[in-house]
């Protein structure tokens, strides 16, 4: 059997997004961004205007208006579905023009933004909800534990559990050159890998639409990367197996932080 040249993540320079996938990430982080504003802005007025205390004694002994109350409630909501849109956006951004693991301060802070800013939007809010003095116990409760799950829920999809890095693409686009002969793969919409070859068993009787084209666009498209069940594609592909395919499988891996 043949044996691969060794791709090493440290010695291969990172590869960069081309301008087209660099031009729709910024897009995509604009808008992410104008959500984003868009949240906080509604979250100071709801403090300011929906939360301030009562201008004079008479209104302040009648209680927190029901309206308010019914508006606070519709601001938690769209407060959290412009925390949600931004964070969707933002990770499609990053698959398009990932960071390097090489600046692991930034890798963090670009791949968990949405979480952070779903904090910012939301903890505020949450503490003046339950510091307001003029709504009943259950008005508060009620505002106080919908703005809690609302926040959570935007945090956690906020987080990028598997955040896309140049290296990994670097490594992922090499390995596939080296077996195929080019970077080219194939995956299906409601896959979670890409494959060497269109022709391979987890490819036939799919339901979901085929793509193919080269890694990078695989992974832009929210696929974790090649399938690890490289010996079984590469027969099935009718490719050659090299002997290290194991290290090359593991090489993949490392890539992936795993």
């Amino acid at each position: 059997m043949t044996k691969a040249p060794k791709v090493d993540q440290e010695d291969k320079p990172a590869i960069t997004a081309s301008p087209e996938a660099k031009a729709q990430a910024k897009r995509n982080r604009f808008i992410a961004l104008g959500l984003w504003l868009l949240a906080i802005i509604l979250e100071v007025v709801a403090i300011v205007w929906l939360l301030r205390p009562p201008f004079d004694e008479l209104v302040a002994n009648q209680g927190f208006p029901q309206w308010r109350w019914w508006t606070l409630i519709g601001f938690v909501a769209v407060i959290g579905l412009l925390a949600v849109a931004g964070s969707w956006l933002w990770k499609k951004a990053n698959r398009l023009d990932p960071a390097s693991r090489k600046d692991p301060v930034r890798f963090f802070i670009q791949n968990q933004l949405g979480a952070f800013i779903a904090l910012l939007a939301f903890l505020p809010l949450i503490v003046m909800i339950f510091m307001n003095k003029d709504m009943d116990s259950k008005q508060k409760g009620i505002a106080g534990a919908a703005a809690i799950i609302v926040a959570i829920a935007a945090t956690a999809m906020g987080v990028d559990f598997k955040p896309l890095s140049q290296e990994q693409l670097a490594v992922e686009s090499q390995v596939v050159t080296q077996l195929v002969g080019q970077d080219l793969v194939w995956w299906s919409a409601g896959g979670n890998v890409v494959h060497l070859c269109e022709g391979v068993s987890d490819l036939q009787n799919v339901t979901t639409q085929v793509s193919s084209g080269p890694v990078a666009d695989a992974l832009a498209s929210g696929k974790q990367g090649i399938t690890l069940e490289l010996a079984s594609e590469l027969s099935q592909c009718g490719l050659a197996t090299p002997g290290n395919l194991p290290e090359i499988a593991q090489w993949v891996r490392s890539a992936r932080g795993l």
